[in-house]
């Protein structure tokens, strides 16, 4: 019997209308209904430090460990994220380090996909450069091509968080259906 698949969603703003969120729930409407889709929130982690983690794993604060749990679940990851101060989002930064530390991690060796949405012009591109090093390290398989990089998002989306530009939801499929490729399962 074959395993049912699963794609964990993250979302790199807790704004309520982010345009990272819309973007989450669009990606996640275009997986084959034969993958379970979650969407995983962590705005109760607290900041990371490595004296209720590594190596007492067993002090790790109740929310973190059922954030792991849940991403331990996924065969794949996206990620949909915009971009503060050119880079990763603190935020989502501080939960991807709780989640990557020990030989435990969730996150070691599963395909992911990133995008992200912005108001402005550039379409999180540097925010997407800077996950680089973070997926080596957890010898993550990112899905690299095509590149779901959106720009000036608040022309893209109407106001219940439809993506209205049928180029923009071909490219996010396309990049769905090579996550799905990449899945070993």
């Amino acid at each position: 019997m074959e395993k049912n698949r699963k794609i964990v969603g993250l979302c790199g703003s807790l704004r309520k209308g982010s345009f990272n969120a819309m973007l989450l729930k669009v990606a996640g409407s275009l997986i084959p209904k034969d993958i379970e889709f979650e969407i995983v929130g962590f705005d109760d982690l607290p900041v990371y430090n490595e004296d209720h983690d590594i190596p007492n794993v067993e002090e790790r604060p109740a929310s973190v460990v059922k954030f792991r749990d849940a991403l331990a679940t996924a065969d794949a990851f996206i990620i949909a994220s915009p971009e503060y101060n050119y880079s990763i989002p603190g935020g989502l930064k501080n939960v991807i380090d709780w989640a990557s530390r020990g030989k435990d991690s969730p996150l070691m060796h599963k395909p992911v996909a990133i995008m992200g949405a912005t108001q402005g012009m550039w379409g999180t591109v540097r925010m997407q450069h800077a996950f680089s090093p973070v997926f080596t390290f957890l010898n993550m398989n990112p899905v690299l091509q095509p590149e779901v990089l959106i720009a000036q998002a608040q022309n893209k989306f109407d106001s219940d968080g439809n993506l209205n530009d049928e180029k923009t939801i071909s490219i996010i499929q396309k990049k769905i259906d090579n996550l799905i490729s990449a899945c070993k399962v």
